[in-house]
């Protein structure tokens, strides 16, 4: 399958992982809460209240201390891309280049020029001229996350570009295309929304301590007031995109989406597996049920919108099925042996200056391009990704995304009757759900990723393939220095948090 050393790849996929997730610690409250400080300012600004104020201030004050950290992370992620995947970054620099230079230049420079507005700008500028640097800042980390989600969304449906022989490179065609890809749409909404919710039950838990210690409870419920609309709203957006997601995914990802729900065999009419334990079967290695509840015809519904539509199963990807047009994977590594072989063939008749052997390979490559990444598999099911971990990802994040909505839903009638302190279980169950919300968040990203395996490129490019040919002892060592130096940045922000949240508002 690849040349490299299996560990070697293993250790820069470990890498990468722990620094997406650190970094994902701190980017969902940054994108959440700098909308909700930003509605706080606007009531501020609406009524002259200055509990308002007081109340934007502090929540201002989280919003830093996350936000400054988190730059840390996602400056380090970024420089990966280079040390341990070059390949990856020749291979589509071009494309996943652009989206990362316009984050930098227009959202990153939006976002950090009015952020410092934003914090120190009270009483030095118009009330209206804070309020807006204050919606900017919100705007352009939201920006920043569109870019580069936009390149993520690529990498899992890969359009708008070309495959350049003579450089051995995809280059764009397109910008527009890869933009608004519908992949990119949705996954710019989706991951927002998400932010958005776990912002909004952090407020709410933050404010629950509070009232349960019986401090700031006018203001703390103010901020629960705030906190559950915009967590509300935001949670009926998150059900309508996440929809979307599985259609798209049962689209473009088809094995994603049959891991997802551990359908071996396809079928019509598909059930969809509300709650279910997997083992694996000793005589066919595979993933089966030891139990499982599930909803009739809800799966071919929520995937193409017929209740009798037929859903793909592992075995039909994996092995085909002529009836839907879906050829083996077989066939499919045969043909992108075939373009690679056509590469290399093109590469050597233009050293050659055989513009007929060019031609020729050309045409051939051209013919196979979209299949070239199964080229570097042997075995078909190889393309098969981490079953277990992807559904019960996806299990845990739906759960607890109605979890969420029902918070929500007690916490905003009880603060409208007056009565939430009187509720010790809306408040406990608040607490409780910040680390459940986080560990949903990082459990999206794991049925995204983790569900796309081997795939760094859905079909074009392996993550073996990938990886920059470098010594994997260099990459375990900082590994475990990232490890270590990420752990003690979120334990500070713990700490530092905690310290700002008892001081109070």
């Amino acid at each position: 399958m690849t040349n490299f050393d299996p560990t070697l790849i293993d250790w820069s996929r470990a890498q990468f992982a722990i620094t997406a997730f650190y970094h994902w610690c701190f980017v969902p409250l940054t994108l959440g809460l700098s909308f909700i400080v930003a509605f706080m300012e606007s009531l501020y600004i609406k009524t002259g209240n200055e509990e308002w104020k007081k109340i934007t201030k502090f929540w201002m004050k989280l919003f830093g201390i996350n936000f400054a950290i988190g730059v840390a992370t996602g400056i380090v992620m970024e420089f990966e891309f280079g040390t341990n995947w070059s390949n990856y970054s020749w291979f589509v620099g071009d494309i996943f280049g652009a989206p990362l230079a316009v984050e930098g230049i227009m959202a990153f420079f939006i976002e950090s020029t009015f952020v410092a507005v934003m914090f120190f700008g009270w009483n030095k500028v118009s009330k209206k001229f804070h309020l807006l640097a204050t919606w900017l800042t919100a705007i352009g980390a939201n920006l920043s996350a569109l870019w580069i989600l936009v390149a993520n969304s690529w990498m899992q449906y890969p359009t708008g570009v070309h495959f350049n022989p003579d450089t051995v490179r995809n280059e764009m065609t397109n910008f527009w295309e890869v933009l608004f890809s519908p992949v990119a749409i949705n996954k710019f909404l989706h991951t927002i929304t998400s932010g958005f919710v776990l912002a909004a039950v952090f407020v709410v838990g933050v404010s629950a301590w509070f009232l349960l210690k019986n401090k700031e409870t006018v203001l703390a419920k103010k901020s629960i007031l705030v906190a559950t609309i915009f967590g509300l709203i935001m949670s009926v957006f998150i059900i309508i995109t996440g929809d979307q997601s599985a259609k798209l995914m049962a689209k473009y990802q088809p094995m994603k989406f049959a891991a997802m729900e551990n359908i071996y065999e396809g079928r019509t009419k598909a059930p969809l597996v509300v709650i279910g334990a997997l083992t694996k079967d000793k005589i066919s290695n595979k993933e089966e049920f030891a139990f499982k509840l599930e909803i009739p015809n809800i799966l071919s519904t929520m995937a193409f919108q017929k209740k009798d539509a037929f859903v793909p199963g592992i075995k039909d990807i994996v092995y085909g099925n002529s009836e839907l047009g879906i050829i083996p994977t077989s066939e499919r590594i045969q043909k992108g042996k075939l373009a690679l072989e056509a590469l290399k063939d093109y590469s050597e008749a233009k050293k050659n200056n055989d513009e007929f052997a060019m031609n020729e390979s050309f045409n051939i490559l051209n013919d196979n391009y979209r299949h070239m990444g199964y080229g570097h598999f042997s075995d078909p099911e190889e393309i098969i990704p981490p079953i277990k971990a992807t559904f019960y990802s996806f299990r845990f994040m739906v759960a607890s995304g109605f979890w969420f909505i029902i918070l929500f839903i007690f916490a905003l009638i009880y603060i409208l009757r007056n009565k939430i302190e009187e509720k010790r279980w809306i408040l406990y169950a608040a607490i409780i759900s910040i680390p459940i919300v986080y560990i949903s968040s990082q459990l999206g990203w794991v049925v995204t990723e983790v569900g796309r395996q081997p795939w760094i490129i859905q079909d074009l490019m392996s993550v073996s393939t990938a990886v920059s040919n470098i010594s994997t002892g260099s990459v375990i060592t900082t590994f475990m220095f990232f490890a270590v130096l990420f752990a003690i940045l979120v334990i500070a922000e713990i700490k530092i948090l905690l310290k700002q949240i008892k001081l109070g508002f």
